[in-house]
């Protein structure tokens, strides 16, 4: 069983952007209960089925597997709830960790995200100075939800 440890926060600049360099995602919910999420995702040419337990701070069970791209694809436009999560992800080395920089499109636009992952969640970690407010434990910032309640709608 894998476990997922990561913090989320929103970013306040663009000091993340000099050198970065992204790939788009698209990702839908199979499933988008608070107990459970299923999700498919494709970045790039390769495509994932994971599912998620739920969250307990900044932990959860999280088990993902690649399932062909094709099959990802068929799901997003025929089975998965609508909308999708829409964004580009781009890597940002800081503080001796891989921050991911999310900038979501679609129904999603405006809002931009930082998470990186930790070994517990007792890690003490250096914040770079282009985020700004924690927003782990908030959930209107779950993928899952900005499924439902897109960032527009707020």
């Amino acid at each position: 069983m894998g476990k997922e440890i990561e913090r989320k926060f929103l970013v306040t600049g663009d000091g993340w952007r000099a050198g970065a360099t992204g790939k788009p995602y698209r990702q839908g919910y199979l499933s988008s209960l608070k107990e459970r999420t299923v999700r498919v995702r494709t970045d790039g040419e390769k495509g994932y089925l994971t599912i998620k337990g739920p969250s307990i701070g900044a932990s959860r069970d999280e088990f993902e597997y690649a399932i062909p791209v094709a099959d990802a694809l068929a799901m997003l436009d025929t089975l998965c709830e609508q909308p999708l999560v829409e964004k580009i992800r781009y890597p940002v080395p800081f503080g001796g960790l891989t921050w991911e920089v999310d900038v979501f499109g679609g129904e999603n636009a405006g809002l931009i995200v930082a998470e990186v992952e930790l070994r517990s969640e007792s890690q003490r970690i250096e914040l770079p100075p282009w985020v700004g407010s924690d927003v782990t434990e908030d959930p209107r910032y779950f993928n899952s939800n900005l499924a439902r309640t897109p960032f527009r709608r707020w």
